[in-house]
């Protein structure tokens, strides 16, 4: 499935309802801002990306719960912030919403503005399908499930060259990838729910 298709299907399903929102999940690695932006594009005045990333827990928090290791592990997100988040952007109204600045590492809050004019959200994150509890009680908050898959050796490569970008010499990126990213990919891959359209890159 193309971008283009699934903005497509997307309108398609949203027509006459108010408020859609997309849930595209995917492992670390797996393109999801990618999509998400192009899709966004596509469907044009009225769609917005709501990125999951922006409730990290700060390195701060991390540190002091010994989890400054797992950052991108689903305890190391404030899900039940994000899980409050959901509830208002189903509601309706003004919603300020917090943006992951990733060459600072931390999350920005209040950085964006979703209105009553955004009617097409994709809401973009790794554990939107996560069988796990509290994540689960995500569920209800979508109209629409996609799951991005991708080979593990293809996400692999991606991500050494993403923490290449962010300045991590290669042996320091083997070692994050190998102790942490990994772990959350097969996290993702192997204990999440079942999307409604697959997207296979």
């Amino acid at each position: 499935m193309t971008p283009a298709e699934l903005a497509q299907e997307i309108r398609r399903r949203a027509q006459g309802q108010g408020r859609f929102i997309t849930a595209l999940a995917g492992p670390p690695g797996a393109g999801k801002s990618t999509l998400a932006a192009k899709v966004v594009a596509l469907l044009g005045a009225g769609a917005r990306t709501v990125p999951m990333d922006g409730f990290h827990y700060d390195d701060a928090v991390l540190t002091k719960r010994g989890l400054r290791s797992r950052k991108g592990a689903p305890e190391t997100f404030d899900v039940q912030g994000f899980i409050h988040l959901m509830s208002r952007l189903r509601a309706g109204g003004e919603v300020a919403i917090p943006i992951f600045d990733r060459a600072l590492e931390l999350s920005r809050g209040s950085a964006d503005i979703v209105t009553d004019d955004d009617c097409l959200l994709v809401v973009e994150g790794n554990y939107l399908l996560l069988d796990e509890a509290p994540w689960r009680d995500l569920a209800p908050y979508f109209d629409l499930t996609v799951s991005i898959e991708v080979s593990e050796a293809e996400l692999d490569r991606r991500l050494l060259d993403r923490w290449a970008h962010f300045g991590k010499t290669p042996e320091a990126a083997r070692h994050w990838i190998d102790s942490n990213d990994m772990p959350n990919i097969r996290r993702v891959i192997h204990g999440s729910r079942k999307a409604d359209l697959v997207v296979t890159q």
